[in-house]
């Protein structure tokens, strides 16, 4: 028996190494020296989310023979965050105020505060710019729900980058619902749009929760690209637009950043409709964290005026002037100082896009907005099929 003790102790070692190398996919670890990032970053289990929302709230208005069923959309997850308690950010642009029910106050927009750093206070200048408010409208009677979201022009040729989980809503437009993009303080109907991509892995893992009241998903493949394609008005559409490059390089943990929405939650579907006003919050990043091994895909910008419904496909810009994140998830009760914004790196969605097509998305934004919207309406069917199947029930 004695001779066995040395095999065993041997078996022994090897079983705790295999278990330990298990473990590592699920525990915290430290980026590499040579990573975007010097902060600790966690594994995001994709098939286990935490069921908190962000959604695109557009408050039902009172029920009229001509009024569509409106509640809120696609909700992605927030991350896990670190167990550091955020640093209060600074004071936002714009809040708007919860008001009372029976009220009618909107907030007025405010001058945008500084940051103290010259960079990002022009940062933000060039964000106000580039951001627009996206509504989706469903017709009366239908189970499609109708969202207030935001999105960010990112090349001056008229492309703009918002969440698949809003732009899903442009693979309905046989089903009556139509979109319009906004822009201004307070948002005014601006722009006509296409859509030019969408990945089809969220379509296809996602489509049921365009039914579902309060949904949820951990952000992963969740952007899209539209295409500025005629102004609202019948007008001539502008040969350039105001945009926010999109980034390469991610942010690191602590980083100052502005952050751009147009959040929508404390307003009425009447105030969303005529005074709702762009939200500009100076802050930093919090935690990152990753889908993979070592990239930088997540970043937590804690709480703020910009986590609340409709902020999705917000932007986040850098002191360099790049769009960096845009906005996935976000808890969406109590104060917004005590909630947690979510955003995916620009970085992680230009891997993402790679890996679906082949191609960098440079190519893409490089090709011509119209163009590139008619080249993808050819891929709308088979996207749609998935969400008319989850509105059917089947």
């Amino acid at each position: 028996m004695t001779r066995l003790f040395p095999y065993l102790g041997a078996v022994f070692a090897l079983l705790i190494a295999l278990l330990a190398a298990n473990l590592m996919h699920i525990a915290v670890y430290t980026a590499p020296s040579t990573g975007a990032a010097s902060s600790t970053l966690s594994v995001i289990p994709s098939l286990t989310p935490v069921p908190l929302r962000l959604g695109d709230l557009f408050p039902a208005p009172a029920t009229t023979a001509s009024s569509a069923p409106i509640a809120p959309k696609v909700s992605p997850a927030p991350l896990p965050k670190t167990a550091t308690k955020p640093a209060t950010p600074a004071a936002p642009a714009h809040v708007a105020s919860a008001p009372a029910a029976s009220s009618t106050t909107v907030a007025q927009p405010a001058p945008l505060p500084s940051s103290g750093n010259a960079s990002l206070d022009a940062a933000a200048t060039t964000l106000r710019s580039a951001l627009v408010n996206i509504i989706c409208e469903a017709p009366a009677g239908s189970s499609i729900r109708s969202i207030s979201g935001s999105g960010i022009i990112v090349t001056s040729s008229g492309y703009v980058l918002t969440n698949a989980h809003v732009a899903q809503y442009f693979l309905l437009a046989d089903k009556g619902v139509s979109c319009i993009l906004r822009t201004g303080s307070p948002a005014k109907d601006t722009y006509r749009a296409a859509l030019v991509y969408v990945p089809a892995a969220w379509i296809s893992a996602n489509a049921t929760l365009i039914t579902q009241a309060a949904p949820s998903g951990n952000g992963e493949h969740d952007y899209a690209l539209l295409a500025l394609t005629g102004m609202a008005d019948g007008s001539a559409l502008p040969t350039t637009f105001d945009a926010l490059p999109l980034g390469t390089t991610p942010p690191s943990s602590g980083e100052g950043v502005v952050i751009g929405t147009y959040g929508a939650q404390f307003l009425t579907a009447s105030q969303i409709a005529n005074d709702l006003f762009p939200t500009l919050v100076f802050g930093s990043v919090k935690s990152v964290y990753t889908y993979g091994t070592d990239t930088v895909d997540v970043v937590a910008l804690g709480g703020s005026a910009a986590a609340q419904e409709g902020s999705s496909g917000g932007g986040v810009a850098d002191a360099n002037g790049k769009l960096v994140a845009t906005i996935v998830t976000s808890t969406v009760s109590g104060s917004t100082a005590d909630r947690n914004v979510n955003a995916i790196t620009a970085s992680y969605i230009r891997a993402d896009y790679a890996s679906a097509t082949g191609a960098p998305l440079d190519l893409l934004l490089a090709e011509s907005p119209a163009s590139a919207a008619h080249d993808f309406a050819s891929r709308i069917p088979a996207l749609e099929a998935y969400l008319t199947a989850a509105l059917s029930g089947n």
